[in-house]
């Protein structure tokens, strides 16, 4: 997430400091504080921006990109390309995928949040009610998924939990901040009353088959994503928790022919086949709607 500080945003927005100071104060700008610093974090100002335009009478909005933002995952990414529907994935985590969504670049957000303090809440319904920038929005279930630790082969570290990781000083992989998967990392450290200073970090690793090629190739010792990414690749496997995985869009675009055809498609026996064959995944939440604001 890019962030701005006051200069930086009165310079981005063509304003003065002092006027930035007048809209912290009146609360009409989007911003957070940290150790005392007010920051502006570029996504949300974006969106800030173009959610107050003002159009003349029967200028439409502009196209959203046939993008879908945020997590990766296997399953998505097959439906996308089987069920014929245009869109392109764009794997830049959940946090990430929500900002680009908001900001009007990208169609939909693919997600799994976790709180810190419940990992089988469920994060995604929550971070949504918890907003205020989230309107004409409609949260569609993809699936839920088996998280876990991925391991070698064989696990010769013998790792069960995050305190074994920690203690054996195992290389866990990294993922984006505000990716899925390293919230659920998160939330077992915090768990276990570790850091994520205690931890020692492997390679940052984009997506669940980047950590499973970072283990095969003797980088890492454990990282934490699917079943589904575990058997593509032969790996252990040791699971933490089902999740669910969702797709947010806005009410008005739920109807266009490209997500129409996606919605069709994921409640398919096809797209049931491919999870069977998958492993780690339950459907029964697919095409359902889990959130409306």
């Amino acid at each position: 997430m890019q962030l701005f500080t006051t200069s930086e945003a009165a310079a981005y927005l063509r304003l003065k400091e002092r006027k930035i100071y007048e809209m912290v104060a009146e609360g009409t700008i989007p911003c957070t504080k940290v150790t005392g610093r007010w920051l502006f974090p570029k996504a949300e100002l974006d969106h800030w921006l173009t959610s107050s335009i003002q159009r003349p009478p029967g200028l439409s909005r502009p196209e959203p990109a046939a993008i879908v933002a945020g997590s990766h995952d296997p399953l998505l990414e097959w439906a996308l390309r089987e069920s014929g529907c245009g869109l392109a994935t764009l794997a830049v985590g959940s946090e990430a995928g929500l900002a680009r969504f908001l900001a009007g670049e990208a169609i939909a957000a693919g997600m799994h949040l976790h709180a810190l303090d419940d990992l089988e809440g469920d994060a995604n319904v929550a971070a949504l009610k918890a907003r205020s920038d989230v309107g004409d929005a409609v949260l569609i279930g993809f699936c839920r998924r088996e998280q876990g630790f991925l391991l070698p082969s064989g696990n010769p570290m013998k790792i069960r939990t995050i305190e074994d990781a920690v203690e054996r000083r195992a290389r866990i992989c990294m993922r984006p901040k505000g990716a899925g998967a390293q919230l659920l990392l998160l939330a077992l450290l915090e768990r276990a009353k570790a850091t994520l200073e205690a931890v020692q970090a492997g390679p940052m690793c984009a997506t669940g088959p980047d950590i499973a090629q970072a283990i095969r190739a003797g980088r890492a010792d454990v990282g934490v994503a699917t079943r589904s990414v575990a058997n593509a690749a032969g790996l252990d496997f040791v699971p933490i928790v089902w999740e669910s995985f969702d797709l947010l869009m806005r009410q008005r675009d739920y109807f266009r022919p490209s997500l129409q055809s996606l919605m069709r498609f994921i409640r398919s026996e096809a797209l049931a086949a491919r999870a069977g064959e998958m492993g780690g995944f339950d459907l029964s939440t697919a095409g359902a709607v889990r959130f409306v604001n």
